[in-house]
């Protein structure tokens, strides 16, 4: 079964989803099965790629593989990650290297053979608007078709009853580093077109990665193991206090569970907000593995005597840069527990900064009158990941990755990606095709029960025991 092939234009469809990446690949991998769903993806990029500038050889996906596009939902779907290992032949040498962390580079590949199979999405189209159509009781989704070359070439719209956003996250570069980014020169780029420009970078003189997560820890290492012995200079620098490793106990990844998501939901939100800024090592610490492994690099190099030409220098601030004619960059640092200043030249920077969020506002500026919001202005989004709308609209808009703030920490954690996908179907759908799991953590984590409240109809008869004396 798949989705209605043809689409009758005037009639609304059931559901739009705008952005491809992996949310929304899993919902559209979920989806699928249900013959009466009339769905439809649109993205703007050409085809599905997920951080191409990070596929780093040897860099590894920090969740297991069983956190794929379905499995968590249902393991039976023919688009989990062991059916592409099946069609590919190679699920007898997956079986052997006994991997529960799969590359980036698998990863990769298998969401682009599912998103390359299903008939539901359309690439090279840019979503322009969103509005409702308070007179049909529908949503208005204006789209321009691109051709090859990114260019527009037509303009379309779609009737849907709901609408499920996906566009992810941007890379962020900080506002001292901004105008150097986009100047000529000196090679200043964000983590995400690492390896588009890894050559020029190898190739350079001097170069500093800004930032103490993940990234910039993998490309620190690249760049460590490319680079001569004696002569690496290389300079990393982040804000944090300390390379951290990731919290990655057992008890610890409870925080990415459905149980906790509903917790934190239902927390007041200047709890919420605290908490955010307070779990950061929870999903932007260093995998232990790659922290180890930038050790023995360097400790290789010291085998012969002399130390590498590496500095790596936690809790560091950069206030202001420029660039020195045209082959420099000057850096302005400030060490946050000593308060001492310097300035450090080098002749490349990698920003491995992070992503935000993508703002909704453009997309939803049409909705903006219905739309209802928390008291830092930020969209309030219910239990089933839908924006709270004004009553009269009677559709649903719900979001992916877009929820940190009232969801947590597991938001964008891919682990979740099929369990919210399947929330949001069977919201819905209003008939449970992906049934939810009652319980997912030994964890108690508040003193009320936050746990899903089963429909009356589905509720065993309970008997209250009458005990004398009460």
């Amino acid at each position: 079964m798949t989705n209605p092939p043809h689409h009758d234009a005037a009639s609304p469809r059931d559901l739009v989803g705008i952005g491809i990446g992996p949310c929304n690949l899993s919902l559209a991998a979920l989806a699928h099965p249900l013959a009466e769903l009339d769905a439809v993806f649109y993205d703007q990029r050409p085809g599905f790629t997920w951080h191409p500038g990070l596929l780093i050889e040897g860099a590894t996906v920090q969740v297991p593989f069983l956190a794929d596009l379905v499995t968590f939902a249902d393991p039976t779907s023919p688009w989990s990650f062991l059916n592409y290992l099946k069609t590919r032949g190679r699920l007898f040498p997956f079986y052997f290297a006994e991997r529960f962390h799969i590359q980036r580079a698998e990863y990769d590949g298998y969401c682009r053979w599912v998103a390359e199979n299903l008939p539901a999405l359309s690439f090279r189209h840019q979503v322009d608007a969103v509005r409702w159509n308070s007179e049909r009781d529908v949503f208005e989704v204006d789209f321009t078709q691109l051709d090859a070359e990114g260019e527009a070439e037509a303009l379309g719209r779609t009737y849907t009853r709901n609408v499920v956003i996906g566009i992810g996250t941007a890379p962020y570069v900080p506002d001292p580093l901004k105008p150097l980014v986009d100047a000529p020169g000196v090679p200043v780029i964000h983590a995400a077109d690492y390896l588009k420009h890894r050559s020029t970078l190898l190739a350079a003189d001097h170069v500093t990665v800004v930032g103490s997560g993940q990234s910039g820890a993998e490309v620190f290492l690249d760049l460590l193991r490319h680079r001569p012995a004696g002569r690496e200079k290389l300079h990393w620098i982040g804000r944090s206090e300390a390379f951290a490793p990731m919290e990655y106990s057992k008890l610890g990844l409870e925080h990415f569970t459905p149980d906790y998501t509903r917790y934190f939901h239902s927390l007041a939100e200047p709890v919420r907000d605290r908490l955010i800024a307070a779990q950061w090592q929870l999903h932007k610490g260093i995998d232990a593995g790659t922290l180890a492994a930038i050790h023995d690099e360097l400790y290789r190099r010291s085998l012969h005597g002399g130390w590498p030409d590496a500095v790596l220098t936690p809790g560091v601030l950069v206030r202001t840069a420029g660039r020195i004619a045209t082959t420099k960059v000057e850096l302005h640092l400030e060490h946050v527990q000593q308060g001492t200043r310097t300035r450090l030249t080098t002749g490349a920077v990698v920003l491995a900064t992070g992503y935000r969020e993508r703002s909704l506002d453009r997309i939803l500026a049409g909705l903006d009158p219905y739309m209802r919001r928390d008291s830092s202005e930020r969209p309030r989004i219910d239990e089933e990941f839908r924006l709270v709308l004004d009553p009269s609209v009677t559709g649903s808009v719900y979001v992916q990755n877009a929820e940190l703030h009232s969801h947590g920490v597991g938001a964008p954690d891919l682990g979740l990606a099929a369990w919210r996908s399947a929330g949001i179907l069977n919201s819905l759908t209003g008939n449970d095709p992906y049934p939810p799991a009652t319980r997912t953590a030994f964890t108690t984590f508040g003193l009320q029960d936050t746990r899903p409240r089963i429909p009356r109809a589905r509720q065993a008869l309970r008997l209250t025991p009458l005990v004398e004396g009460r």
